[in-house]
């Protein structure tokens, strides 16, 4: 009965998303381009696990990877992943290289003078992963902002911005991609990789001998959304429908508890 009510609800999904195909403008040159070719580019890092990384067997896994699948197949076409490092993606989608971004890309009022964003699809926040007891009892950034310190964040990401602003005293190095970052940390070459908190807890969970910990809870509070061309107001509009049918209908709650809460995944990684 459970998957009977699956089908019926995602058969609304798929309508919804029809209705927002059907009532769009004829100036929405990205949707066009979508449908014309029967297909949607995704950008994505493909190593910012829990959002999307490589499994054991190459493919890609992750909550965005989930989410953008069943947006392509509301929307009636095929979903193709163009990966490339973080601090290259917004470029890409600026060129015309892809057609959204999905890789924990939080909405900011900078960005969204470039791009649009449809969502979010989750909250998120900054923390820090260290192997120093001092960091992880630090109740502020004032606290960690220390020339004796150095973080390890993603190039040209809100945690490089974070780390600019709020621990000037600090040292940054930018790395990029996350596995450098936690590799970092755990050899020593930094005190700590400031990132969203998922990606800190998860970094925990995946090296349990490491002596990795985190913030029990975020400095900030940062909205993840999927960043859109701003010349295509109607793209983002079928993207936001879709999501809150997903959300309606449950999917979005179980999505966050298989990648979020369950860590089973983990086993999957190399």
């Amino acid at each position: 009965m459970q998957a009977v009510r699956r089908i019926i609800a995602l058969l609304g999904v798929a309508a919804i998303a029809l209705m927002s195909i059907n009532a769009t403008a004829k100036d929405s040159p990205v949707l066009d381009r979508i449908l014309k070719n029967g297909e949607i580019r995704v950008g994505m890092s493909g190593n910012q696990p829990p959002f999307n990384a490589h499994s054991r067997n190459g493919g890609l896994i992750g909550l965005e990877v989930d989410l953008a699948k069943q947006l392509a197949s509301a929307i009636g076409v095929e979903v193709k992943f163009v990966e490339k490092p973080f601090g290259d993606l917004l470029g890409a989608l600026d060129k015309g290289d892809v057609d959204i971004v999905m890789s924990g890309v939080s909405i900011t009022a900078k960005r969204t003078t470039r791009f649009t964003f449809a969502g979010p699809y989750m909250m998120s926040g900054k923390s820090i992963l260290t192997k120093s007891e001092t960091l992880a009892g630090a109740r502020t950034a004032e606290a960690m902002n220390r020339a004796d310190f150095s973080f390890a964040t993603l190039g040209n990401s809100t945690s490089e911005d974070f780390v600019e602003k709020n621990l000037p005293k600090s040292k940054l190095m930018k790395v990029r991609d996350y596995d450098e970052g936690v590799k970092k940390v755990i050899d020593g070459d930094v005190d700590a990789m400031v990132a969203d908190m998922p990606i800190c807890v998860l970094s925990v969970m995946r090296y349990p001998d490491a002596g990795l910990t985190t913030l029990e809870n975020p400095m900030t509070v940062e909205p993840i959304g999927i960043a859109v061309p701003r010349n295509d107001p109607q793209l983002v509009n079928l993207l936001d429908n879709v999501m809150d049918a997903l959300e309606r209908t449950g999917y979005m709650k179980e999505l966050r508890k298989a990648w979020l809460q369950d860590g089973s995944w983990i086993a999957a990684l190399p």
